[in-house]
């Protein structure tokens, strides 16, 4: 645009990406201190004029909220933990071994990733009845590993090849394996890349509704993306209960990335000084 400098069309576009992705969540989280009758009320009001916690009560009396989130927490730790084993192994044989037809390999990690989850869902399905992992953590688990695995393989390969091989090689001539080279040596110092898969493969299931609702139909494996649609009636659509329900289940997950975002910061500057 004529007259606006490239700093200021920056500064504008990060303003956006803020308003964005900032205002949804304030608008829920306002939503979630307001009653019903202020919700619907005309003009709007843009601020509760008396915030109540009641909607967070009704949140947890009406569902089983507690339950939701901590079947969801338990999956996504179990798969998180899976898939960064797997792909840990993977990642270190694409990024040090001499393996055959690699490029390939990489080729096909990328076109799996871009499969629409619907296509996979009737397939998935039938395997999970097979092996009667219906109603269980292991009907989300091993699923949400396969998904996750390969966006953090193809992460987790980036960071292993920039990690001088001469070290794995100094460790082995120590007497270290070549499994305990990639676990002493390669994975710590690729711990920027570790806790960026790891946020990627969390967050993933964390947020998944497609097969949480086909696979674990029973209450009791419910996770919470899923129990949040139980909130809607058939003729009543309570906004202040669900968006309650939402902030409950945004903030875990908020606090956690920042953490790890400060970790995979700390990584960084780490081994730039070290360089």
């Amino acid at each position: 645009m004529k007259g606006i400098s490239p700093a200021a069309l920056r500064r504008l576009a990060a303003l956006a990406v803020i308003v964005n992705g900032v205002f949804p969540l304030l608008w829920i989280f306002l939503t979630s201190l307001k009653t019903e009758a202020e919700l619907t009320r005309i003009p709007i009001t843009w601020l509760p004029q008396a915030p109540t916690i009641a909607n967070y009560l009704r949140a947890f009396h009406d569902q089983p909220l507690a339950l939701y989130l901590f079947n969801s927490l338990a999956v996504a730790v179990m798969s998180t933990a899976l898939t960064l084993f797997i792909a840990t192994l993977a990642a270190y044989a694409l990024a040090r071994l001499n393996i055959g037809y690699r490029d390939l390999a990489l080729a096909a990690i990328i076109a799996v990733s871009t499969f629409p989850l619907v296509t996979l869902l009737v397939p998935l399905f039938q395997t999970m009845r097979t092996l009667g992992l219906l109603n269980s953590y292991g009907a989300l688990v091993l699923p949400y590993t396969v998904l996750s695995l390969p966006v953090c393989t193809l992460v987790l390969v980036s960071f292993f090849q920039s990690i001088p091989q001469d070290l794995e090689n100094a460790a082995m001539i120590d007497g270290c394996s070549r499994l305990g080279a990639l676990f002493r040596i390669v994975v710590p110092l690729s711990a920027p890349g570790v806790f960026t898969a790891g946020l990627l493969a969390f967050v993933n299931s964390w947020d998944e509704f497609l097969l949480a609702l086909s696979f674990n139909s029973a209450t009791r494996w419910r996770t919470l993306p899923v129990g949040i649609l139980l909130y809607q009636g058939e003729f009543s659509f309570p906004w202040p209960e669900i968006s309650a329900a939402l902030v409950v289940g945004i903030v875990p997950v908020a606090v956690l990335i920042v953490v790890f975002q400060q970790r995979v910061i700390a990584g960084l500057t780490a081994g730039g000084v070290k360089g």
